[in-house]
């Protein structure tokens, strides 16, 4: 593109991907979840063009770009496109403020690792032009506009927790969110001797998508059925095991299993919190496992990749837990491994994995950071 011989950013902004400790599926169920932005993000060079209305907006990771008429913003076919489109559209609903702008985007987030390059992508753009522009939007706002350009550009009926981790982190800390009110809290997290070891499977199966958006009309029918008895439910986060069991027979198995998935892992992230909170650190890994076998056996979204690299830490004394991390069917395991045997163990792994799957494992250490924020 030919802005990139003179381009001279004005604003350089990060945005995090982000890992979550525990509460998978739980957010768009309007449960708790603990998320926390991770080092790994994807960076903006923004530049006010002069124009009225043409933006362009290049990628370094995928060596590609593409323009953009503010006057006549449309879905693209172009996957990533699309999470631009949708924030530029999101944020024409709310103000008239934005002009014709450039913008270089880079990122060294692993796609289809499960990290949520798409949350930090859309909120990075958000962040940007707000600053750019003096739009005026508040934090709470990048992220709500963010998640429904995801709905309605992406068509991933996605919850709130990537986008919220991406920009309201704090270095040190994981984030108790309530999904439902959005009432949140930081709590500190501490693990040493013990480090968070991500193990990238480089496995994205294509069921994701389609599969995401099943789980969540699953959940939605079993909230359907619990209603009949229970008229003041409004969502899994209303229910209990009890509740749930009282319905059994009026549910499918396989409904019944993603809601019982979904009503024990809103126990755990608390119980999470509770263990941190004590600094109980076996705790925190027995829940990993706990969480894992859920995700594996009630809800399914793990895949043969993620379950076998989480049962291979089982035996290592030197791991206190591990769980598949992120929507599913692929992407990075979470391990919390003693600092002198992450070398030895990420080695080990990395050789079983490749015997079993001939695939070269990725491994990276990832410390909760803070969320969106100026470079410069």
């Amino acid at each position: 593109m030919q802005f990139l011989e003179h381009f001279t950013p004005e604003l350089v902004v990060s945005s995090p991907g982000r890992i979550n400790l525990i509460g998978e599926h739980t957010d768009y169920n309007m449960g708790y979840v603990l998320p926390t932005a991770i080092e790994k993000n994807i960076t903006f060079s923004f530049k006010k063009n002069g124009s009225d209305n043409e933006c362009r907006v290049y990628s370094k990771t995928y060596d590609t770009g593409f323009e953009i008429d503010l006057n006549a913003i449309a879905v693209s076919k172009v996957e990533w496109e699309n999470y631009i489109l949708g924030v530029l559209n999101e944020i024409s609903k709310r103000t008239d403020k934005v002009r014709g702008f450039d913008c270089v985007v880079e990122s060294n987030l692993p796609t289809g690792s499960g990290l949520s390059s798409s949350a930090a992508l859309e909120c990075g753009l958000a962040f940007g032009l707000n600053e750019i522009f003096d739009l005026g939007l508040s934090k709470i706002e990048m992220v709500q506009l963010s998640q429904t350009a995801e709905h309605t550009y992406v068509g991933t009926q996605c919850g709130i927790m990537d986008q919220f981790a991406s920009v309201m982190s704090e270095a040190g800390n994981v984030i108790l969110l309530d999904c439902r009110s959005l009432d949140y809290k930081h709590i500190p997290i501490d693990l040493n001797p013990y480090k968070i070891i991500l193990l990238n499977t480089k496995v994205s199966h294509n069921l994701a998508s389609s599969e995401y958006n099943t789980r969540k009309k699953e959940c939605e029918e079993g909230v359907s059925v619990i209603q009949k008895k229970y008229p003041e439910v409004k969502s899994l986060r209303d229910v209990n095991e009890e509740m749930l069991l009282s319905n059994k027979e009026g549910m499918s198995e396989t409904v019944y299993k993603r809601c019982s998935f979904i009503v024990k892992e809103n126990d755990r992230v608390l119980a999470m919190v509770d263990a941190l909170k004590k600094n109980n650190l076996d705790e925190v890994g027995q829940i990993l496992y706990r969480a894992h076998e859920g995700i594996s056996k009630a809800y399914e979204v793990s895949c043969p990749e993620s379950d076998f690299l989480v049962d291979f830490s089982k035996d290592n004394p030197k791991v206190l837990g591990a769980r598949q991390t992120g929507g599913g069917f692929g992407g990075c395991t979470l391990n919390i491994v003693h600092g002198d045997a992450v070398d030895d163990f990420v080695a080990r792994a990395a050789k079983a994995y490749k015997e079993k799957f001939d695939i070269d494992l990725e491994a990276f250490e990832v410390q909760p950071s803070g969320g969106t924020h100026i470079i410069n």
